[in-house]
């Protein structure tokens, strides 16, 4: 091959990596380089990270069979999912589309399936923390936010519990 399309080649290479790991910021790992948060940013983050956790659950049930806590937390899921989308008719706000497939990573084994869940539900917490931090949730127009956020960090408390107990078999 001649220098330059190898040029081309190793340029076109280079993007293409560039795209992709700006397109695994997604949910959680989105919001935590996130700055100036908005309600409708907060809500986003939070809804693409459910559906990308019941998304990974379905995945992993489906590779390794259904199995607790796989099983309990994607129904868990689905209602956070479901308390989301209330919160975006609340608000007035058009509800993002379901686009967890693109960002699913089926792990290896079974421990690195329970190793991802907790994982997942740290950065999860972390994420409802710093919402929670947030002046925009202090305000009292945003009470019922503050209040779902709440409850779904502290769901993902105790999701990090199970799947820390899973990986403790291993």
């Amino acid at each position: 091959m001649n220098k330059k399309l190898l040029a081309v080649l190793f340029i076109l290479a280079g993007l293409a990596a560039v795209a992709a790991a700006a397109d695994s910021a997604w949910g959680a790992r989105a919001a935590a380089g996130a700055s100036d948060l908005t309600i409708e940013s907060m809500l986003t983050y939070a809804l693409q990270d459910e559906y990308l956790a019941r998304a990974e659950y379905i995945a992993i049930q489906q590779t390794w069979g259904a199995q607790r806590p796989f099983s309990n937390i994607q129904r868990a899921e689905e209602n956070h999912i479901a308390w989301l989308v209330e919160a975006y008719k609340n608000y007035k706000l058009p509800v993002p589309k379901d686009d967890a497939s693109r960002y699913v990573k089926i792990p290896a084994s079974l421990k690195e399936a329970f190793q991802a869940g907790v994982d997942a539900e740290i950065a999860n917490i972390a994420m409802y923390d710093s919402f929670l931090a947030d002046p925009l949730l202090a305000r009292p127009e945003n009470a019922a936010l503050r209040d779902l956020f709440t409850r779904l960090r502290d769901a993902s408390k105790n999701h990090l519990q199970a799947f820390r107990t899973g990986l403790a078999r291993y």
